[in-house]
């Protein structure tokens, strides 16, 4: 008998949960956590997963891909649509763009989130 499981939360670590939710927040549309504060922020998204964000003093930022200081974490991201507008919105909400891609630019674009965490979009 297999274990039968339902992914709940994912938790992220950064400096600022609340700066890194409202980038979250913008970029997916996903309602605030009730509950959240200064050392935990939280985005109720579809069939219940919460994204989450907690302080940690010190925080070190990934350098993907780089692994002095490993990515982590890695989210993919469908995007309804074309990966440049995605991009581009990304972009202004505060996200970078490393300079190492790994795959076709119609494929998937690996951007990071304004903590460093590598994230990917791809095409819906």
């Amino acid at each position: 008998m297999s274990l039968q499981m339902k992914l709940a939360a994912i938790t992220l670590d950064c400096p600022d949960p609340p700066a890194l939710a409202a980038f979250y927040q913008q970029a997916t549309g996903f309602e605030p956590h009730p509950k959240s504060d200064a050392d935990f922020a939280g985005l109720n998204g579809e069939g219940g997963l919460l994204i989450g964000f907690q302080r940690v003093d010190d925080y070190r930022a990934p350098h993907w891909p780089d692994q002095s200081v490993p990515q982590q974490l890695h989210m993919c991201f469908r995007v309804e649509e074309d990966l440049d507008e995605a991009e581009a919105r990304l972009l202004e909400l505060g996200a970078g763009k490393p300079d190492h891609q790994p795959h076709e630019a119609s494929k998937a674009r690996v951007l990071t989130d304004p903590a460093g965490h590598p994230l990917c979009i791809v095409p819906g």
